[in-house]
Protein backbone atom coordinates (compact mmCIF):
# COMPACT_ATOMS: atom_id res chain seq x y z
CA UNK A 1 0.00 0.00 0.00
CA UNK A 2 1.39 3.41 -0.88
CA UNK A 3 1.69 5.96 1.94
CA UNK A 4 -1.02 8.56 2.43
CA UNK A 5 1.00 11.78 2.92
CA UNK A 6 4.53 11.95 1.48
CA UNK A 7 6.04 13.53 4.58
CA UNK A 8 8.67 12.05 6.89
CA UNK A 9 7.40 9.74 9.59
CA UNK A 10 7.99 10.23 13.30
CA UNK A 11 8.21 6.47 13.75
CA UNK A 12 8.80 3.49 11.48
CA UNK A 13 8.34 -0.08 12.67
CA UNK A 14 10.01 -2.54 10.30
CA UNK A 15 10.89 -6.22 9.92
CA UNK A 16 7.66 -7.49 11.46
CA UNK A 17 4.87 -9.88 10.67
CA UNK A 18 2.03 -7.35 10.82
CA UNK A 19 -1.54 -8.66 10.79
CA UNK A 20 -3.50 -5.52 9.93
CA UNK A 21 -7.15 -6.71 10.06
CA UNK A 22 -7.48 -4.59 6.90
CA UNK A 23 -8.80 -6.57 3.93
CA UNK A 24 -6.87 -4.39 1.46
CA UNK A 25 -3.47 -5.37 2.88
CA UNK A 26 -4.02 -8.08 5.50
CA UNK A 27 -0.33 -8.86 6.13
CA UNK A 28 2.53 -6.36 5.80
CA UNK A 29 6.05 -6.02 7.19
CA UNK A 30 6.36 -2.34 8.09
CA UNK A 31 4.36 0.62 9.42
CA UNK A 32 4.93 4.37 9.43
CA UNK A 33 3.47 6.80 11.98
CA UNK A 34 3.24 10.57 12.10
CA UNK A 35 1.54 12.60 14.83
CA UNK A 36 0.04 9.45 16.28
CA UNK A 37 -1.61 8.37 13.02
CA UNK A 38 -0.64 5.55 10.68
CA UNK A 39 0.60 6.98 7.41
CA UNK A 40 1.70 3.78 5.68
CA UNK A 41 1.37 0.03 5.99
CA UNK A 42 3.27 -2.01 3.45
CA UNK A 43 6.56 -3.57 2.51
CA UNK A 44 9.97 -2.41 3.66
CA UNK A 45 10.73 -0.40 0.52
CA UNK A 46 7.52 1.62 0.44
CA UNK A 47 7.67 2.50 4.12
CA UNK A 48 11.42 3.24 4.07
CA UNK A 49 10.73 6.07 1.64
CA UNK A 50 9.11 7.94 4.55
CA UNK A 51 12.24 7.90 6.65
CA UNK A 52 13.52 11.35 7.56
CA UNK A 53 16.46 12.65 9.58
CA UNK A 54 14.45 12.60 12.83
CA UNK A 55 12.49 9.37 12.26
CA UNK A 56 12.79 6.78 15.01
CA UNK A 57 13.26 3.27 13.64
CA UNK A 58 12.08 0.21 15.55
CA UNK A 59 13.26 -3.19 14.33
CA UNK A 60 10.54 -5.68 15.26
CA UNK A 61 12.89 -8.62 14.79
CA UNK A 62 10.23 -10.64 12.97
CA UNK A 63 7.73 -10.34 15.83
CA UNK A 64 3.97 -10.61 15.28
CA UNK A 65 2.16 -7.28 15.36
CA UNK A 66 -1.57 -6.62 15.27
CA UNK A 67 -4.02 -3.80 16.10
CA UNK A 68 -4.52 -2.83 19.72
CA UNK A 69 -7.28 -4.92 21.23
CA UNK A 70 -10.76 -3.54 21.85
CA UNK A 71 -12.87 -4.51 24.89
CA UNK A 72 -16.57 -3.88 24.24
CA UNK A 73 -17.68 -4.55 27.82
CA UNK A 74 -15.66 -3.55 30.87
CA UNK A 75 -16.01 -1.59 34.11
CA UNK A 76 -12.51 -0.12 34.44
CA UNK A 77 -13.28 2.31 37.26
CA UNK A 78 -14.61 -0.52 39.42
CA UNK A 79 -11.59 -2.64 38.52
CA UNK A 80 -9.08 0.11 39.22
CA UNK A 81 -10.79 0.91 42.52
CA UNK A 82 -10.61 -2.76 43.49
CA UNK A 83 -6.93 -2.90 42.54
CA UNK A 84 -6.02 0.17 44.58
CA UNK A 85 -8.39 0.02 47.52
CA UNK A 86 -10.28 -3.25 47.87
CA UNK A 87 -9.95 -6.86 48.91
CA UNK A 88 -9.70 -9.13 45.87
CA UNK A 89 -11.24 -12.57 46.39
CA UNK A 90 -11.15 -15.21 43.67
CA UNK A 91 -14.65 -16.58 42.91
CA UNK A 92 -13.43 -20.17 43.06
CA UNK A 93 -12.55 -19.86 46.77
CA UNK A 94 -14.58 -21.71 49.39
CA UNK A 95 -16.24 -20.03 52.35
CA UNK A 96 -13.38 -20.70 54.76
CA UNK A 97 -10.88 -19.13 52.37
CA UNK A 98 -13.07 -16.04 51.89
CA UNK A 99 -13.37 -15.62 55.65
CA UNK A 100 -9.61 -16.02 56.03
CA UNK A 101 -9.07 -13.26 53.46
CA UNK A 102 -11.43 -10.94 55.35
CA UNK A 103 -9.68 -11.75 58.64
CA UNK A 104 -6.29 -10.94 57.12
CA UNK A 105 -7.57 -7.67 55.66
CA UNK A 106 -9.17 -6.66 58.95
CA UNK A 107 -5.87 -7.13 60.74
CA UNK A 108 -4.27 -4.47 58.51
CA UNK A 109 -7.17 -2.01 58.21
CA UNK A 110 -7.76 0.96 60.51
CA UNK A 111 -10.51 0.35 63.06
CA UNK A 112 -14.00 1.12 61.80
CA UNK A 113 -13.06 1.39 58.11
CA UNK A 114 -15.07 -0.49 55.53
CA UNK A 115 -13.68 -3.66 54.00
CA UNK A 116 -14.95 -3.77 50.42
CA UNK A 117 -14.22 -6.32 47.75
CA UNK A 118 -15.11 -9.40 45.77
CA UNK A 119 -15.76 -11.56 43.97
CA UNK A 120 -17.47 -14.18 46.12
CA UNK A 121 -18.39 -17.18 44.00
CA UNK A 122 -22.05 -17.60 43.13
CA UNK A 123 -21.83 -21.16 44.40
CA UNK A 124 -21.59 -19.81 47.97
CA UNK A 125 -24.76 -17.73 47.89
CA UNK A 126 -27.14 -20.50 48.87
CA UNK A 127 -25.06 -21.13 52.00
CA UNK A 128 -25.09 -17.56 53.28
CA UNK A 129 -27.38 -18.03 56.28
CA UNK A 130 -27.24 -16.84 59.89
CA UNK A 131 -24.34 -19.14 60.64
CA UNK A 132 -22.32 -17.70 57.77
CA UNK A 133 -23.21 -14.18 58.96
CA UNK A 134 -21.85 -14.96 62.42
CA UNK A 135 -18.66 -16.30 60.86
CA UNK A 136 -18.25 -13.14 58.78
CA UNK A 137 -18.82 -11.00 61.87
CA UNK A 138 -16.10 -12.90 63.71
CA UNK A 139 -13.65 -12.51 60.80
CA UNK A 140 -14.37 -8.79 60.39
CA UNK A 141 -13.97 -7.66 63.97
CA UNK A 142 -15.09 -4.03 64.25
CA UNK A 143 -15.13 -3.42 60.48
CA UNK A 144 -18.21 -3.15 58.28
CA UNK A 145 -17.81 -5.56 55.33
CA UNK A 146 -19.42 -5.60 51.90
CA UNK A 147 -18.39 -8.27 49.41
CA UNK A 148 -19.73 -8.46 45.84
CA UNK A 149 -20.47 -11.79 44.21
CA UNK A 150 -19.03 -12.84 40.86
CA UNK A 151 -22.04 -11.51 38.95
CA UNK A 152 -21.71 -8.13 40.77
CA UNK A 153 -25.50 -8.28 41.12
CA UNK A 154 -25.52 -9.34 44.79
CA UNK A 155 -23.79 -8.31 48.03
CA UNK A 156 -22.79 -10.08 51.25
CA UNK A 157 -22.68 -7.85 54.33
CA UNK A 158 -21.79 -8.43 57.95
CA UNK A 159 -23.97 -7.21 60.81
CA UNK A 160 -22.06 -3.93 61.21
CA UNK A 161 -22.54 -3.12 57.51
CA UNK A 162 -26.23 -4.05 57.63
CA UNK A 163 -26.67 -1.58 60.50
CA UNK A 164 -24.88 1.22 58.61
CA UNK A 165 -27.05 0.50 55.56
CA UNK A 166 -30.16 0.81 57.71
CA UNK A 167 -31.23 -2.79 57.07
CA UNK A 168 -33.17 -4.63 59.76
CA UNK A 169 -35.97 -7.16 60.03
CA UNK A 170 -38.46 -4.36 59.40
CA UNK A 171 -36.78 -3.06 56.22
CA UNK A 172 -38.99 -3.84 53.22
CA UNK A 173 -37.51 -5.40 50.10
CA UNK A 174 -36.70 -2.62 47.64
CA UNK A 175 -38.21 -2.67 44.16
CA UNK A 176 -36.36 -5.17 42.00
CA UNK A 177 -34.41 -6.62 44.92
CA UNK A 178 -34.56 -8.88 47.92
CA UNK A 179 -33.12 -8.92 51.43
CA UNK A 180 -32.53 -12.54 52.36
CA UNK A 181 -33.87 -13.34 55.84
CA UNK A 182 -33.81 -16.14 58.35
CA UNK A 183 -37.09 -18.02 57.79
CA UNK A 184 -37.63 -18.47 61.53
CA UNK A 185 -36.75 -15.00 62.86
CA UNK A 186 -37.09 -12.73 59.83
CA UNK A 187 -33.68 -11.22 60.57
CA UNK A 188 -31.44 -10.37 57.58
CA UNK A 189 -28.70 -12.94 57.02
CA UNK A 190 -26.44 -10.52 55.12
CA UNK A 191 -27.25 -11.42 51.51
CA UNK A 192 -28.69 -8.62 49.37
CA UNK A 193 -30.01 -9.73 45.98
CA UNK A 194 -30.18 -7.59 42.83
CA UNK A 195 -31.82 -4.19 43.55
CA UNK A 196 -31.14 -4.49 47.28
CA UNK A 197 -27.43 -4.20 46.51
CA UNK A 198 -27.84 -0.44 46.04
CA UNK A 199 -28.64 -0.06 49.75
CA UNK A 200 -25.19 -1.38 50.59
CA UNK A 201 -23.34 0.51 47.88
CA UNK A 202 -24.79 3.83 48.98
CA UNK A 203 -23.82 3.16 52.60
CA UNK A 204 -20.28 2.15 51.68
CA UNK A 205 -19.66 5.02 49.27
CA UNK A 206 -17.11 7.44 50.67
CA UNK A 207 -16.62 10.95 49.39
CA UNK A 208 -13.98 10.85 46.70
CA UNK A 209 -12.38 13.53 44.57
CA UNK A 210 -12.19 13.65 40.80
CA UNK A 211 -8.45 13.07 41.07
CA UNK A 212 -8.85 9.97 43.24
CA UNK A 213 -11.42 8.57 40.81
CA UNK A 214 -9.03 9.41 37.97
CA UNK A 215 -6.30 7.46 39.74
CA UNK A 216 -8.54 4.37 39.72
CA UNK A 217 -9.14 4.76 35.99
CA UNK A 218 -5.46 5.35 35.30
CA UNK A 219 -4.52 2.15 37.09
CA UNK A 220 -7.17 0.23 35.16
CA UNK A 221 -5.90 1.54 31.82
CA UNK A 222 -2.36 0.52 32.78
CA UNK A 223 -3.59 -3.02 33.39
CA UNK A 224 -5.51 -3.04 30.10
CA UNK A 225 -2.37 -1.90 28.26
CA UNK A 226 -0.45 -4.84 29.71
CA UNK A 227 -2.87 -7.16 27.90
CA UNK A 228 -2.80 -5.13 24.68
CA UNK A 229 -6.14 -3.33 25.11
CA UNK A 230 -6.13 0.22 23.74
CA UNK A 231 -9.88 0.87 23.43
CA UNK A 232 -12.82 -0.05 25.62
CA UNK A 233 -16.49 0.54 26.17
CA UNK A 234 -17.32 1.35 29.77
CA UNK A 235 -20.44 -0.77 30.17
CA UNK A 236 -22.15 1.45 32.78
CA UNK A 237 -20.70 4.95 33.22
CA UNK A 238 -22.10 7.00 36.12
CA UNK A 239 -21.52 10.71 36.53
CA UNK A 240 -18.38 10.49 38.73
CA UNK A 241 -16.69 8.25 36.16
CA UNK A 242 -17.63 10.62 33.34
CA UNK A 243 -16.06 13.46 35.30
CA UNK A 244 -12.89 11.47 35.91
CA UNK A 245 -12.62 10.47 32.23
CA UNK A 246 -13.01 14.10 31.18
CA UNK A 247 -10.45 15.16 33.78
CA UNK A 248 -7.88 12.73 32.38
CA UNK A 249 -8.67 13.50 28.75
CA UNK A 250 -8.35 17.26 29.20
CA UNK A 251 -4.94 16.73 30.83
CA UNK A 252 -3.73 14.39 28.03
CA UNK A 253 -3.55 11.54 30.54
CA UNK A 254 -6.13 9.23 28.97
CA UNK A 255 -4.27 6.83 26.68
CA UNK A 256 -7.19 4.85 25.29
CA UNK A 257 -10.29 5.32 23.18
CA UNK A 258 -13.30 5.20 25.51
CA UNK A 259 -16.98 4.80 24.67
CA UNK A 260 -19.21 5.57 27.64
CA UNK A 261 -22.56 3.88 28.35
CA UNK A 262 -24.75 6.12 30.50
CA UNK A 263 -27.09 4.08 32.74
CA UNK A 264 -30.81 4.39 32.12
CA UNK A 265 -31.39 2.37 35.29
CA UNK A 266 -28.96 1.18 37.92
CA UNK A 267 -30.38 -1.37 40.34
CA UNK A 268 -26.98 -2.46 41.65
CA UNK A 269 -24.88 0.53 42.73
CA UNK A 270 -27.47 3.20 43.45
CA UNK A 271 -25.72 5.76 41.22
CA UNK A 272 -27.50 9.06 40.72
CA UNK A 273 -28.50 10.64 38.40
CA UNK A 274 -29.58 8.06 35.83
CA UNK A 275 -31.75 8.21 32.73
CA UNK A 276 -32.72 11.46 31.04
CA UNK A 277 -31.27 13.54 33.88
CA UNK A 278 -27.86 12.08 33.04
CA UNK A 279 -28.30 11.87 29.26
CA UNK A 280 -28.77 15.63 28.87
CA UNK A 281 -25.32 16.19 30.39
CA UNK A 282 -23.44 13.91 28.02
CA UNK A 283 -21.94 16.50 25.67
CA UNK A 284 -20.13 18.12 28.59
CA UNK A 285 -17.93 15.04 28.79
CA UNK A 286 -17.16 14.47 25.12
CA UNK A 287 -13.47 14.86 24.44
CA UNK A 288 -10.61 13.85 22.22
CA UNK A 289 -10.70 10.25 23.43
CA UNK A 290 -14.13 9.99 25.10
CA UNK A 291 -17.35 9.25 23.23
CA UNK A 292 -20.48 9.37 25.49
CA UNK A 293 -22.61 7.84 22.74
CA UNK A 294 -24.37 4.89 24.40
CA UNK A 295 -26.92 4.32 27.11
CA UNK A 296 -27.00 1.17 29.24
CA UNK A 297 -30.20 -0.66 30.12
CA UNK A 298 -30.32 -3.48 32.67
CA UNK A 299 -33.25 -5.46 31.27
CA UNK A 300 -32.92 -8.60 33.40
CA UNK A 301 -30.64 -10.11 36.02
CA UNK A 302 -28.56 -13.27 36.18
CA UNK A 303 -29.42 -16.99 36.38
CA UNK A 304 -27.56 -17.51 39.65
CA UNK A 305 -30.07 -15.19 41.36
CA UNK A 306 -32.95 -16.60 39.28
CA UNK A 307 -33.52 -13.08 37.95
CA UNK A 308 -32.54 -13.65 34.32
CA UNK A 309 -35.74 -13.76 32.27
CA UNK A 310 -36.34 -17.13 30.59
CA UNK A 311 -39.01 -18.45 28.24
CA UNK A 312 -38.97 -21.78 30.13
CA UNK A 313 -38.79 -22.16 33.93
CA UNK A 314 -35.87 -22.60 36.27
CA UNK A 315 -35.27 -25.75 38.26
CA UNK A 316 -37.44 -25.94 41.42
CA UNK A 317 -36.00 -24.01 44.36
CA UNK A 318 -35.96 -25.17 47.98
CA UNK A 319 -39.67 -24.37 48.22
CA UNK A 320 -40.56 -26.17 45.00
CA UNK A 321 -41.01 -22.93 43.05
CA UNK A 322 -39.67 -22.67 39.50
CA UNK A 323 -40.40 -19.27 38.05
CA UNK A 324 -39.12 -17.68 34.85
CA UNK A 325 -37.40 -14.54 36.16
CA UNK A 326 -38.54 -11.19 34.82
CA UNK A 327 -37.55 -7.96 33.15
CA UNK A 328 -37.25 -4.45 34.58
CA UNK A 329 -39.46 -2.90 31.88
CA UNK A 330 -42.63 -3.92 30.14
CA UNK A 331 -42.42 -4.48 26.38
CA UNK A 332 -44.25 -1.20 25.78
CA UNK A 333 -41.97 0.74 28.12
CA UNK A 334 -38.82 -0.65 26.52
CA UNK A 335 -40.00 0.07 22.98
CA UNK A 336 -40.91 3.64 23.92
CA UNK A 337 -37.54 4.18 25.61
CA UNK A 338 -35.55 2.88 22.65
CA UNK A 339 -37.51 4.91 20.12
CA UNK A 340 -36.91 8.10 22.12
CA UNK A 341 -33.21 7.42 22.67
CA UNK A 342 -32.70 6.62 19.00
CA UNK A 343 -34.38 9.90 18.09
CA UNK A 344 -31.87 11.64 20.37
CA UNK A 345 -28.98 9.91 18.59
CA UNK A 346 -28.15 7.60 21.49
CA UNK A 347 -27.01 4.04 20.83
CA UNK A 348 -27.97 1.36 23.36
CA UNK A 349 -26.29 -1.51 25.20
CA UNK A 350 -28.93 -3.80 26.72
CA UNK A 351 -28.04 -6.30 29.45
CA UNK A 352 -29.91 -9.48 28.47
CA UNK A 353 -28.93 -12.85 29.87
CA UNK A 354 -32.10 -14.95 29.57
CA UNK A 355 -33.72 -15.82 26.26
CA UNK A 356 -36.97 -14.06 27.20
CA UNK A 357 -35.06 -10.82 27.82
CA UNK A 358 -33.26 -11.18 24.49
CA UNK A 359 -36.58 -11.63 22.71
CA UNK A 360 -38.11 -8.60 24.42
CA UNK A 361 -35.07 -6.50 23.46
CA UNK A 362 -35.28 -7.63 19.84
CA UNK A 363 -38.99 -6.81 19.73
CA UNK A 364 -38.24 -3.30 21.00
CA UNK A 365 -35.37 -2.82 18.53
CA UNK A 366 -37.66 -3.97 15.74
CA UNK A 367 -40.05 -1.18 16.76
CA UNK A 368 -37.20 1.33 16.40
CA UNK A 369 -36.25 -0.03 12.99
CA UNK A 370 -39.87 0.32 11.85
CA UNK A 371 -40.27 3.78 13.33
CA UNK A 372 -36.94 5.14 12.05
CA UNK A 373 -35.53 2.76 9.42
CA UNK A 374 -32.65 5.09 8.54
CA UNK A 375 -31.38 5.68 12.08
CA UNK A 376 -27.63 5.26 12.45
CA UNK A 377 -27.68 4.34 16.13
CA UNK A 378 -26.19 1.05 17.26
CA UNK A 379 -27.77 -1.66 19.40
CA UNK A 380 -25.82 -4.18 21.44
CA UNK A 381 -27.23 -7.21 23.23
CA UNK A 382 -24.84 -7.57 26.17
CA UNK A 383 -24.07 -11.12 27.28
CA UNK A 384 -26.87 -12.94 25.42
CA UNK A 385 -25.78 -16.16 27.05
CA UNK A 386 -29.11 -17.80 26.26
CA UNK A 387 -30.74 -17.05 22.90
CA UNK A 388 -33.69 -19.00 21.56
CA UNK A 389 -32.71 -20.52 18.18
CA UNK A 390 -35.64 -18.71 16.55
CA UNK A 391 -34.10 -15.36 17.54
CA UNK A 392 -30.54 -15.88 16.29
CA UNK A 393 -31.32 -14.75 12.75
CA UNK A 394 -33.27 -11.76 14.10
CA UNK A 395 -30.08 -10.23 15.48
CA UNK A 396 -28.63 -10.16 11.98
CA UNK A 397 -31.85 -8.95 10.36
CA UNK A 398 -32.15 -6.08 12.85
CA UNK A 399 -28.41 -5.23 12.67
CA UNK A 400 -27.92 -5.96 16.38
CA UNK A 401 -24.44 -6.54 17.82
CA UNK A 402 -23.80 -9.57 20.01
CA UNK A 403 -21.64 -8.31 22.89
CA UNK A 404 -19.98 -11.60 23.86
CA UNK A 405 -19.08 -11.11 27.47
CA UNK A 406 -18.05 -12.28 29.92
CA UNK A 407 -15.93 -15.31 29.00
CA UNK A 408 -18.65 -17.88 29.66
CA UNK A 409 -18.17 -19.90 26.49
CA UNK A 410 -16.11 -22.43 28.43
CA UNK A 411 -16.66 -24.29 31.72
CA UNK A 412 -15.98 -22.32 34.90
CA UNK A 413 -17.36 -21.40 38.33
CA UNK A 414 -20.20 -19.21 37.06
CA UNK A 415 -21.29 -21.86 34.60
CA UNK A 416 -21.27 -24.42 37.39
CA UNK A 417 -23.51 -22.16 39.49
CA UNK A 418 -25.88 -21.67 36.54
CA UNK A 419 -26.29 -25.44 36.23
CA UNK A 420 -27.68 -25.45 39.77
CA UNK A 421 -30.54 -23.18 38.69
CA UNK A 422 -31.15 -23.91 35.00
CA UNK A 423 -32.16 -27.38 33.76
CA UNK A 424 -30.37 -29.40 31.13
CA UNK A 425 -30.02 -29.36 28.23
CA UNK A 426 -30.60 -25.60 28.36
CA UNK A 427 -27.79 -24.97 30.88
CA UNK A 428 -25.28 -26.56 28.51
CA UNK A 429 -26.46 -24.61 25.48
CA UNK A 430 -24.88 -21.30 26.39
CA UNK A 431 -23.29 -18.73 24.12
CA UNK A 432 -24.29 -19.86 20.59
CA UNK A 433 -21.34 -18.00 19.05
CA UNK A 434 -20.99 -20.16 15.92
CA UNK A 435 -24.69 -19.89 15.15
CA UNK A 436 -24.53 -16.11 15.53
CA UNK A 437 -21.48 -15.81 13.28
CA UNK A 438 -22.99 -18.05 10.61
CA UNK A 439 -26.18 -15.96 10.69
CA UNK A 440 -24.16 -12.84 9.88
CA UNK A 441 -24.36 -11.20 13.31
CA UNK A 442 -21.59 -8.74 14.17
CA UNK A 443 -19.76 -10.20 17.18
CA UNK A 444 -17.78 -8.06 19.61
CA UNK A 445 -15.55 -9.33 22.40
CA UNK A 446 -15.53 -8.08 25.96
CA UNK A 447 -14.25 -9.10 29.38
CA UNK A 448 -16.84 -7.73 31.83
CA UNK A 449 -13.87 -6.99 34.08
CA UNK A 450 -13.93 -7.00 37.12
CA UNK A 451 -16.99 -9.28 37.08
CA UNK A 452 -14.45 -11.59 35.51
CA UNK A 453 -11.24 -11.45 37.58
CA UNK A 454 -8.96 -10.42 34.70
CA UNK A 455 -9.39 -8.38 31.51
CA UNK A 456 -6.93 -10.65 29.69
CA UNK A 457 -8.48 -11.05 26.20
CA UNK A 458 -6.21 -13.99 25.37
CA UNK A 459 -8.03 -16.21 27.86
CA UNK A 460 -11.31 -15.38 26.12
CA UNK A 461 -9.78 -15.84 22.67
CA UNK A 462 -8.62 -19.34 23.56
CA UNK A 463 -12.03 -20.15 25.01
CA UNK A 464 -13.78 -18.92 21.88
CA UNK A 465 -11.70 -21.30 19.79
CA UNK A 466 -11.63 -24.36 22.08
CA UNK A 467 -14.78 -23.97 24.27
CA UNK A 468 -12.61 -25.43 27.03
CA UNK A 469 -11.37 -23.85 30.26
CA UNK A 470 -7.93 -22.35 29.48
CA UNK A 471 -6.86 -22.76 33.10
CA UNK A 472 -7.54 -26.48 33.09
CA UNK A 473 -9.34 -26.29 36.45
CA UNK A 474 -12.75 -27.14 34.98
CA UNK A 475 -12.89 -30.20 32.71
CA UNK A 476 -15.07 -30.73 29.69
CA UNK A 477 -16.13 -28.79 26.63
CA UNK A 478 -19.09 -26.41 26.57
CA UNK A 479 -21.19 -26.96 23.43
CA UNK A 480 -18.15 -27.53 21.16
CA UNK A 481 -20.15 -26.98 17.96
CA UNK A 482 -20.18 -23.26 18.83
CA UNK A 483 -16.41 -22.79 18.54
CA UNK A 484 -15.07 -19.95 16.38
CA UNK A 485 -12.00 -19.83 14.15
CA UNK A 486 -8.97 -17.93 15.40
CA UNK A 487 -9.28 -15.24 12.74
CA UNK A 488 -12.88 -14.64 13.85
CA UNK A 489 -11.86 -14.48 17.52
CA UNK A 490 -9.15 -11.92 16.75
CA UNK A 491 -11.51 -9.84 14.62
CA UNK A 492 -14.17 -9.63 17.30
CA UNK A 493 -11.54 -8.28 19.73
CA UNK A 494 -10.29 -5.64 17.26
CA UNK A 495 -11.97 -4.49 14.04
CA UNK A 496 -15.45 -5.81 14.78
CA UNK A 497 -15.53 -4.54 18.36
CA UNK A 498 -14.50 -1.08 17.13
CA UNK A 499 -17.35 -1.17 14.62
CA UNK A 500 -19.76 -2.26 17.34
CA UNK A 501 -18.73 0.74 19.43
CA UNK A 502 -18.90 3.25 16.59
CA UNK A 503 -15.15 3.98 16.53
CA UNK A 504 -14.06 1.94 13.50
CA UNK A 505 -12.98 5.17 11.80
CA UNK A 506 -10.44 5.67 14.59
CA UNK A 507 -9.07 2.25 15.47
CA UNK A 508 -9.53 -1.51 15.23
CA UNK A 509 -7.33 -2.13 12.18
CA UNK A 510 -3.93 -0.97 10.97
CA UNK A 511 -5.04 1.09 8.03
CA UNK A 512 -3.41 4.43 7.08
CA UNK A 513 -5.43 7.30 8.48
CA UNK A 514 -6.30 5.52 11.71
CA UNK A 515 -4.74 5.91 15.14
CA UNK A 516 -1.46 4.04 15.49
CA UNK A 517 -2.78 1.61 18.12
CA UNK A 518 -0.86 -1.66 17.92
CA UNK A 519 0.66 -4.44 19.97
CA UNK A 520 3.76 -6.61 19.65
CA UNK A 521 3.35 -10.24 20.73
CA UNK A 522 5.73 -12.93 21.90
CA UNK A 523 4.29 -15.38 19.36
CA UNK A 524 2.31 -15.69 16.15
CA UNK A 525 -1.19 -16.77 17.22
CA UNK A 526 -1.67 -18.56 13.92
CA UNK A 527 1.37 -20.74 14.67
CA UNK A 528 0.24 -21.40 18.25
CA UNK A 529 -1.63 -24.48 19.46
CA UNK A 530 -5.24 -23.51 20.29
CA UNK A 531 -4.83 -24.63 23.91
CA UNK A 532 -1.82 -22.32 24.33
CA UNK A 533 -3.38 -19.08 23.09
CA UNK A 534 -4.12 -17.92 26.64
CA UNK A 535 -0.35 -17.93 27.28
CA UNK A 536 0.19 -15.16 24.73
CA UNK A 537 2.27 -12.32 26.16
CA UNK A 538 2.08 -8.71 24.98
CA UNK A 539 5.64 -7.41 24.71
CA UNK A 540 4.73 -3.81 23.87
CA UNK A 541 1.61 -1.72 23.45
CA UNK A 542 1.39 1.47 21.42
CA UNK A 543 -1.44 3.98 21.65
CA UNK A 544 -1.51 6.78 19.07
CA UNK A 545 2.08 5.97 18.15
CA UNK A 546 3.30 6.22 21.73
CA UNK A 547 4.65 3.24 23.64
CA UNK A 548 2.39 2.96 26.70
CA UNK A 549 3.47 -0.47 27.94
CA UNK A 550 6.58 -2.61 27.63
CA UNK A 551 7.04 -6.00 29.26
CA UNK A 552 9.98 -6.24 31.65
Amino acid sequence: MSPVPQTPADLILRNGRVYTLDDVSPMVSALAVRDGVLTAAGDEASVASLRGPDTRIVDLGGRFVMPGLVDVHAHPYMAGRAELRELIVHPALGLDDVLAAVRERAAHTAAGEWILGGSVGSHLLTGLDGTALAALDAAAGDHPVMLRDDSVHNRWLNTHALHLAGISSSTPDPEGGRIERDPATGEPVGLLVEGAAALAERAAAAGTSVESDAACLTRAVEILHSFGVTSFQDAATPLPVLRALKHLDDADRLHAWVVASLPLNDPYTGSDPVGEELFVLRERFRGRHVRPDFIKIFLDGVPTSRTAAFLDPYLPDAHGRCGHGGTNFSPEELSSLLVKCAADGLSTKIHCVGDAAVRQALDAIEAVRRHAPDTAVLFQIAHGEFIDPADVSRLAALDVVADLSPALWFPGPIHQAIREQVPEPRAGRMCPNRDLADAGVLLAGGSDWPVMPSPNPWVGIEGLVTRQDPTGRFPGVLWPEQALRLDEALALHTRDAAEAMGIADLTGSLRPGKSADLIVLDRDPFDTAPDALADTVVLETYFAGRSVYRAC
